[in-house]
């Protein structure tokens, strides 16, 4: 059983199992990569504790960013070496300014500084891959991100990056709404909360995604495109 599973009551489980929750989608035959808000923003400059993180920057999730990050990488490359696209989202700083952040957190008294909006070393994006500005919590609120994904004829779409309860979660629902088959990598997504992070993966594994591992993603974007090689990666 895992983790995100672990977490939530016997009884509340039995409740979703019985009323058919978390049933598995199959994965389709062009997907995308996001990578969700992967900034020092929210990752830091280093590895730290996370209070100790949040006074770098206060949106910082410390040592759990610095552990997906080489995971995140491992499947960026693998999603580049097989010429799956690769979307990043992070934020726009114009509305922030006028209008404050994603989520009802305080605004700092101060403006957001270049260097919390960079994209760690190892995993920056290369020149052509999609870059979404966002306003809200979702890559898809407000975006041409569908605009994107559907001139692509992209039917399912990996999720990495952060926060799992905010950003995530948001982009995870919107995605689903859309049509589109929606996975995420349980060892590429994270929290500055342990505990929002198991609940969230649980709930989206109901009802909105499957929740994988990276080593089925990395099956999934290696195969072949027919419908007998994906039908395989989930068994």
């Amino acid at each position: 059983m895992k983790d995100w599973e672990k977490i939530i009551p016997d009884f509340d489980r039995k409740i979703y199992e019985q009323s058919g929750y978390g049933g598995r989608q199959g994965f389709g035959q062009k997907p995308a990569l996001l990578i969700i808000d992967m900034i020092l923003g929210f990752t830091g400059t280093r590895p730290m504790e996370t209070l100790e993180a949040i006074k770098e920057f206060r949106s910082s999730c410390g040592k759990v960013a610095w552990q997906s990050i080489p995971r995140i990488r491992k499947l960026l490359r693998s999603c580049r070496t097989q010429n799956v696209p690769v979307v990043y989202s992070t934020s726009d700083l114009d509305f922030k300014a006028v209008f404050g952040n994603a989520t009802k957190r305080a605004k700092e008294s101060s403006t957001m500084s270049d260097l919390s909006m960079e994209f760690p070393q190892m995993i920056r994006p290369r020149r052509g891959e999609f870059i979404v500005r966002k306003a809200r919590a979702s890559a898809f609120f407000g975006t041409h991100l569908i605009t994107y994904l559907v001139q692509k004829g992209i039917d399912s779409i990996i999720v990495t990056g952060c926060t799992t309860s905010g950003c995530v979660r948001a982009t995870v629902m919107d995605g689903f709404s859309y049509g589109l088959s929606v996975f995420v990598v349980e060892d590429c997504v994270f929290d500055r909360s342990p505990f929002s992070h198991l609940v969230n993966l649980f709930e989206m594994n109901s009802k909105y995604a499957n929740v994988i591992s990276l080593e089925e993603a990395l099956n999934y974007v290696k195969r072949p495109r027919s419908g007998e090689a994906l039908r395989a990666v989930m068994k």
